[in-house]
């Protein structure tokens, strides 16, 4: 007897919280037939199937509907069994349209309106943006032909531009950028990739700038005279100009002589260069702070040669060892700056944003910076990720070129005229892309590229 009426109890109490529930949902109903705006919060659907329907608007510009079709659970049965829900979507959220109330009559959804055929393009001229720059980059010319005084067969030219890079709507450009590829008096480690590239030569410097030429197709050439270096051999100055004179009989083109990096040691190999190349136009690369710059300059002045100023990420530096030695009686068409060139993901943002604020304080009027800017992508193979072995990071004859070709081509973009690179798939890349800069349209590019796919059905591959 006592189970029995704890059973009807319970019956009572189910039967009560029921009908306190349906009159929740029905005083919830009522009051979403009033309201013109609701806003939900953490709602939770209690149904044994819900339906969303999406209905495209009646005109392009048209509002958005929803129909939310609901079979709920614990609430009195509409007739079919189910709620439906008509939502217009809103910037903001939805908007209820047809609350579900028995008897109400259902809101009539628009038609859809036929979307009207394009029947043409509106043609909208595009105006570039009016820029000026009232500066302009010094140009620079590398190496002498015989009628000049030296013995090169062409001269390289660098700068004369009046605009950023890429600017293509001011201007086409004047020179393009050029590449030169690094050749090392000595043999030095580097990194695999560089060494299967250019094989036996690597200990021959002549035959190695040869294959340069011949095969790459450098602009000219970076010969490096490390041997001086005090450290690794100690060449004396005299050796090392004998190996400048032999490398000017061996190629035609211009090129640049660098140093080992000791100031002392280089204002002193540089003096005798200069002297067994007078009037060759040579770039002696490089001069900095650490160096006699007043000696320097008068070797660059008496043997006729240019002046490559480095100096490190810094726009005040660049400012003022480009000043000095315009003090000191070089022109701007005859020294060249190099701001330093970080690698990729090694502080290649921080070079660019030198290298670019440089460039445009030039264009802007700043006559002690307009002058080219080189860019020792070289300095790339510094990175690990562009050499190391790692199978995870892809194979190393393919990451260490594209490592220097988006080094340099980052540096590009920042203004640089001048390229010293490395592996010879790195620099052919960049050159192509200084090529593309030279031309008038690029249509004159593309047009026989093109004209080759039109005939796709025959054409063999």
């Amino acid at each position: 007897m006592r189970g029995v009426v704890v059973s009807q109890e319970r019956r009572v109490r189910e039967e009560r919280r029921e009908a306190e529930a349906r009159k929740v949902v029905a005083d919830l109903l009522k009051l979403l037939s009033t309201a013109d705006r609701l806003e939900f919060e953490d709602v939770v659907i209690d149904a044994r199937e819900l339906t969303i329907e999406f209905i495209p608007p009646s005109a392009p510009t048209g509002p958005t509907y929803l129909k939310l079709t609901v079979e709920p659970v614990g609430v009195p049965q509409p007739p079919g069994g189910k709620l439906e829900f008509i939502l217009e979507v809103t910037p903001t959220g939805f908007r209820l349209l047809t609350p579900p109330v028995p008897g109400a009559v259902p809101i009539t959804v628009p038609p859809i309106a036929a979307v009207p055929k394009l029947v043409e393009f509106i043609k909208v001229e595009y105006k570039y943006p009016s820029l000026e720059f009232k500066g302009s980059i010094a140009e620079v010319k590398i190496g002498a032909t015989k009628a000049e005084g030296g013995t090169r067969s062409t001269v390289i030219k660098i700068g004369g531009d009046n605009k950023p890079p890429i600017f293509r709507f001011l201007g086409y450009v004047v020179n393009r950028p050029k590449v030169a590829l690094d050749v090392f008096d000595t043999t030095i480690p580097l990194p695999r990739a560089v060494r299967d590239a250019y094989g036996d030569v690597l200990s021959n410097p002549y035959e190695w700038a040869k294959k340069c030429i011949n095969v790459v197709k450098a602009d000219l050439i970076s010969f490096h005279l490390v041997s001086t270096d005090p450290g690794i051999k100690d060449v004396s100055p005299q050796e090392a100009a004998k190996e400048v004179e032999q490398m000017l009989q061996t190629i035609d083109i211009p090129f640049i002589v660098g140093g080992c990096g000791n100031p002392v040691k280089d204002l002193e190999t540089f003096a005798k260069v200069a002297e067994v190349a007078a009037n060759e136009r040579l770039v002696l690369a490089s001069v900095t702070f650490g160096m006699n710059i007043p000696k320097y300059v008068e070797v660059v002045k008496k043997f006729n040669h240019v002046a490559l100023a480095l100096i490190f990420m810094d726009v005040t530096q660049a400012k003022a060892i480009c000043r000095r030695l315009m003090d000191l009686g070089l022109s701007k068409d005859r020294i060249i700056l190099d701001p330093t060139t970080a690698a990729l993901g090694y502080g290649t943002e921080y070079s660019f944003s030198a290298a670019e604020r440089i460039r445009l304080a030039a264009l802007r009027g700043d006559e002690d910076l307009q002058v080219p800017m080189s860019c020792a992508a070289t300095n790339a193979w510094a990175a690990r990720e562009a050499w190391m072995k790692l199978d995870a990071w892809g194979p190393r004859e393919w990451r260490g070129p594209l490592w220097e070709a988006v080094t340099a081509m980052t540096m590009l973009l920042a203004g640089a005229d001048l390229f010293m690179m490395m592996h010879p798939l790195a620099a052919s890349i960049v050159k192509s892309v200084t090529e593309f800069m030279e031309k008038q349209t690029v249509r004159d590019v593309i047009e026989k590229e093109v004209s080759e796919y039109y005939s796709w059905v025959t054409k063999r591959y």
